[in-house]
């Protein structure tokens, strides 16, 4: 682990020196392609601010969808492909018609709903109408959850 500047840090300063001094400065396509850059900057930022605390509430909600109480693995590509394979057993599921009514319906749908809201906190946040929030602050929201 290193001190500072941390690795959010660094990338912030990328991504502010792309904003207020290249993309200025620059026209056209350069400009354009400044803009992805310093984009994929604040995504990689989030991501990583994100990703272990919307990991770990997924991994909850499909504990519970699933009706398992599995420890999540260590690690963050094995937890990724874990996660892939549980959502794989989800969908498997939902093909078969076991969401198509009942409680567990909308157990599945806030799970489907809090994993997207999660998601954009990282793609876009804008699409949520909130700069910077981190899943509207639900993302520990459980599958027996049926908000909205």
């Amino acid at each position: 682990m290193q001190d500072r500047p941390t690795y959010s840090e660094l990338l912030e300063a990328v991504q502010h020196f792309l904003e207020t001094d290249v993309v200025p400065a620059l026209d056209g396509p350069k400009k354009f392609h400044a803009r992805v850059a310093a984009n994929v900057l604040a995504i990689v930022r989030r991501e990583l601010q994100f990703e272990e605390t919307q990991q770990h509430a997924e991994w909850q909600r499909l504990d519970a969808l699933l009706d398992t109480s599995e420890a999540p693995p260590a690690g963050r590509e094995a937890l990724r492909r874990r996660l892939a394979e549980r959502t794989e057993a989800l969908c498997a599921r939902i093909r078969q018609g076991d969401a198509d009514t009942g409680p567990w319906r909308n157990a599945v749908l806030a799970h489907v709903r809090q994993t997207v809201i999660d998601k954009l906190a990282v793609a876009n946040p804008k699409y949520l109408g909130v700069e910077g929030a981190a899943a509207e602050g639900n993302t520990n929201s459980t599958a027996g959850d049926t908000a909205g």
